[in-house]
Formats: C-alpha cells, sequence, structure tokens
C-alpha cells in the first residue's frame, strides 16, 4: 500500500494494493500492523455506513470530548472528501486537505482526532464505511458550516442537500471559544 501524505499533518490518503483480473478484484482495507507502521496506530471501535444521494453533503463534523480518527472508504459510488484543520494555533488551522475516494480507486483517507471532516456525492449514490477510533457522543459533536468562507472548500456542488443539523454549522470564527488548542 502507498500511504501519501496530504497539505495537513497526519491526514493520510492511503492507495492500497488492488488486485484485479476478469473476475473482479479483491483488497485489504485493514490490517492493524500495517497501519500502524503507516502512523495510524489508535484503536478502532465503531464502524460506520452511510448511503446517499447525489448532491448530498455531509459534515463539517467534528467531536470536541470523545474526538473520532477516521479511516473513511467508499464502496459505491464516489465523493469528494474533505478534512480541515480546527486546532487553534496550528500553524495549518483552518486549512483542509480534499481528495477523490471512489469505489473504484479504492482509496482511503485518514482524518485524525480533532480534524473536522465532511463529504459530498459526486455520483448518483454513494456508499461510504468508515471506522472510527472512538464511539459517537453527539453531545460533543460539532457542525463547523460547510461553506465558510473562511475556510474556502472549493465543493464540487453548489447547492447541496443538507440535514437540519449541517445547515445550522457555525463559522470557525463562531466556534473559535469552543475549538481544541494545538498541543504541537
Amino acid at each position: 500500500m502507498k500511504v501519501l501524505p496530504t497539505e495537513l499533518p497526519g491526514v493520510l490518503l492511503i492507495e492500497p494494493k488492488v488486485w484485479r483480473d476478469e473476475r473482479g478484484f479483491f483488497v485489504e482495507t485493514w490490517q492493524q500492523a500495517r497501519y500502524a507502521a503507516a502512523g495510524i496506530a489508535l484503536p478502532f471501535v465503531q464502524d460506520n455506513h452511510s448511503k446517499s444521494a447525489e448532491g448530498t453533503l455531509r459534515g463539517l463534523h467534528v467531536q470536541l470530548e470523545n474526538s473520532q480518527g477516521k479511516l473513511i472508504r467508499v464502496i459505491s459510488g464516489e465523493i469528494f472528501d474533505v478534512a480541515v484543520d480546527i486546532r487553534r494555533g496550528s500553524p495549518t488551522f483552518g486549512r483542509y486537505a480534499a481528495v477523490l475516494l471512489s469505489a473504484d480507486n479504492c482509496h482511503q483517507l485518514y482524518v485524525p482526532p480533532l480534524f473536522a471532516h465532511g463529504f459530498c456525492v459526486v455520483s448518483a449514490t454513494a456508499e461510504v464505511e468508515y471506522k472510527c477510533t472512538n464511539l459517537y457522543h453527539p453531545q460533543s459533536e460539532l457542525s463547523i458550516l460547510w461553506n465558510d468562507p473562511a475556510i474556502g472548500i472549493p465543493w464540487p456542488i453548489s447547492d447541496p442537500s443538507l440535514s437540519a443539523k449541517d445547515r445550522a454549522g457555525i463559522t470557525l470564527a463562531a466556534a473559535t471559544d469552543r475549538l481544541p488548542r494545538y498541543e504541537g
């Protein structure tokens, strides 16, 4: 597998080895020792699976307590996947890393704890599976506004389908007092 750094330290693009032939393909999507050697050493304790229609945007989400690292992959369709550094004092505060993940490319994105995460569906539908390093803790979840101009994510859709939670997202500036501090 190839592990490629992104614009944000700790956010990693993983290109697993895919064996393809006329019957289909085989890919190893998780192997503890190999991923730990690549810098993804936190234990995963929860797996999630979502299916969304084209134009759906989910995010930008982060848990401030019981923060989750996430290993994201697409098993059907294609998404534009984004991680945002929201740690106050970080040299990359407010910056993002964005990649296309699809069932065809089999790539994965690792988003460390205390980074916001979101994605939008760019195919007719998409099914996304992701492993989490901590359990879901809705009481500490924060939704950052998907189109916060201070972040400037170039989403490939202009009028996304959003949940009520995501429509009510707040800007980084409005969330400043709640954001985690960079530990360096």
